[in-house]
């Protein structure tokens, strides 16, 4: 708890993901940005926000929102964490409709494809890819 909170509840991967993409000249806020600037949060609290651009991304941890590739949650889990991660993802198709209603582009992305650099140059290529065309 006391190394989230140190961060600001960023993971690692999500830390050197987002530090890659301002190196190559994206600029973005973070939710704790976006709030002091505008008063408010921002829906779903997306990791990064780009708002010139209208481009949201939401690094999704593969535990807490049920990757298929890493977890068979029915396997895995007891029914309480089955209810718990099937509550994240119907809030998180939810808050990307929502978003998308408001014109803006949801790119989320899993934990697992930026754990390995390889992983996390591939990503940050098919985000800049994305941002440049926007």
């Amino acid at each position: 708890m006391k190394a989230m909170r140190s961060n600001r509840g960023r993971t690692r991967p999500e830390r050197m993901f987002a530090s890659l993409l301002w190196r190559l000249g994206f600029r973005y806020v973070t939710p704790d940005g976006y709030r002091s600037v505008h008063g408010e949060r921002f829906l779903g609290q997306p990791d990064l926000i780009f708002t010139r651009k209208r481009v949201v991304i939401f690094v999704d941890g593969c535990f807490w929102h049920g990757c298929p590739r890493c977890h068979n949650v029915e396997a895995d889990c007891n029914e309480f964490w089955q209810h718990k991660i099937e509550g994240n993802r119907i809030r998180d198709r939810r808050v990307t409709k929502q978003l998308e209603r408001e014109d803006w582009t949801v790119i989320r992305v899993w934990e697992h494809d930026l754990r390995s650099s390889r992983g996390r140059e591939r990503v940050v290529r098919r985000v800049g890819k994305r941002l440049s065309k926007k």
